[in-house]
């Protein structure tokens, strides 16, 4: 019976949030009110069940259907999207040199902000005075720890390795999303169309143009085709954080909120980073913040860098003025390459954390240099998905040769720190993207700066 009246209430809010659509209330708004609605209902489904309840659970399994839905709908897409934009924007640009500046200054980009970002997670660390020393393992710890031993025991941590395994053998593999480094092999395969294009333009011209009539085709019914499951947002975020809420366990998050702390004062001085970012490229950060956060509040409840792809480049492109071609590069490779949350702060806040163990003191300005620059230089091809944190980890305490069992201990806040951490990747990409675009020119001042600018009613042009 509960089951039933928890559909029923679903169905309610989802009623209620239609109504806001057919009254035209913006986008924004929406949002904001489908992310407070899954906290409310959330939370009483806790109160009223009771954390682990059956009833939670099955009413969950039930909700999963616009939750799981919409985030295979948007994992769907990402694929086709990233290759015909990214094709699209390197045959009709007619330039490889501004392609070579956009992808050159991405990476940089993301390189170097993660980088400070482990820099700054070294100095929550620090601050809040994590450390593993003395903690107590349960069994859940401990098999999470063998896990990571195993996981270690297969992982190739060479550099070089990692980046040639970014070339696709299989480019067709790559597009079914196998593999920590499907995005970004895609991103490769397509960049090589792109330009293979542009360099039979002087032989054979006819090839060209009729390349070029159907990537422009295929790139206006992707486009279309994002538009309709960009306009399901505001229910799977509600669905989402239903989930996120009434499964939470606050006993196990208040016996390690230290390190929740830690994570989210890390996590709020990276996002003010990227506003600081923005703010010396000439641009206002308060209607940055307010354009971007319908994306990160996706990011927040779904943990998906990967998923939220579409929604990042549509955000770029309608509501922030950034070129087609940059924001596909930008989001396609942040959702890789220099995750600030999951491959920068998460892994040197566990280094600083672990160090004491062993001996190492994690206040030495050699060890903290020494984690900076693993950090930076590990953080190609991490996993754009929930556990990507988790493979960064990895590599990057095995360089260090720092135990990778202890990672095992936060278990239970996982969760948690992951929503923070993939919001504050996502942030990241939009910034590389944005920067990128004022640095070659391509930028419209006029779409940043009109606060009237909805996502949904820019997409419906498409």
């Amino acid at each position: 019976m509960g089951v039933i009246i928890n559909l029923i209430i679903m169905i309610v809010l989802v009623g209620f949030l239609y109504s806001l659509q057919k009254k035209y209330v913006s986008f924004t708004k929406r949002v904001f009110t489908a992310l407070a609605l899954g906290v409310l209902f959330g939370v009483v489904l806790q109160i009223v069940y009771g954390r682990g309840s059956q009833v939670i659970s099955d009413s969950n399994s039930w909700f999963y259907i616009i939750s799981g839905g919409y985030v295979r709908l948007l994992k769907m897409i990402v694929t086709p999207l990233v290759m015909v934009s990214i094709i699209s924007a390197i045959i009709n640009i007619k330039d490889g040199k501004t392609f070579g500046k956009i992808g050159g200054s991405v990476v940089g980009l993301l390189i170097g902000t993660t980088a400070v970002s482990a820099l700054i997670g070294v100095g929550s660390s620090l601050l809040f005075k994590l450390s593993a020393v003395g903690m107590s393992v349960g069994e859940r710890e401990a098999s999470r720890g063998e896990i990571m031993v195993n996981k270690l025991s297969n992982l190739d941590t060479s550099m070089a390795q990692k980046l040639v395994e970014t070339i696709p053998t299989n480019p067709f593999a790559a597009m079914t999303g196998s593999g920590d480094n499907a995005t970004i092999s895609v991103v490769i395969f397509s960049a090589f169309i792109g330009i293979s294009v542009l360099g039979i333009a002087k032989k054979h011209p006819e090839s060209v143009e009729t390349a070029r009539k159907f990537v422009n085709s295929a790139h206006d019914i992707v486009m279309r085709m994002v538009t309709l499951i960009l306009r399901l947002t505001p229910y799977g975020i509600m669905a989402l954080m239903v989930k996120v809420v009434s499964t939470s366990n606050t006993a196990e998050i208040l016996n390690l909120i230290n390190f929740v702390l830690a994570s989210y004062v890390a996590l709020a001085a990276v996002l003010l980073m990227h506003l600081m970012l923005v703010t010396f490229a000439g641009l206002n950060p308060g209607i940055y913040l307010k354009k971007i956060f319908p994306v990160l509040a996706f990011a927040f409840t779904s943990r998906t860098s990967a998923g939220t792809i579409p929604l990042n480049i549509q955000t770029q492109v309608k509501k922030l003025g950034i070129s087609e071609g940059v924001a596909n590069i930008s989001a396609s490779f942040g959702a890789s390459i220099g995750q600030n949350g999951c491959a920068g702060i998460y892994p040197a806040m566990l280094a600083v954390m672990i160090a004491p163990t062993v001996g190492i003191d994690p206040t030495n300005p050699m060890f903290i240099l020494k984690v900076v620059l693993i950090v930076a230089l590990s953080s190609f091809g991490v996993a754009g998905v929930g556990g990507g944190a988790t493979f960064a980890a990895l590599i990057v305490l095995s360089a260090l040769n720092l135990p990778v069992a202890l990672v095992g201990l936060l278990i239970s806040i996982e969760p948690l720190i992951d929503m923070g951490r993939t919001a504050v990747n996502v942030s990241g990409a939009m910034t590389a993207g944005t920067l990128t675009s004022k640095f070659i020119g391509d930028f419209d001042s006029e779409i940043y700066e009109n606060p009237e600018i909805e996502l949904e009613e820019s997409i419906k042009e498409i």
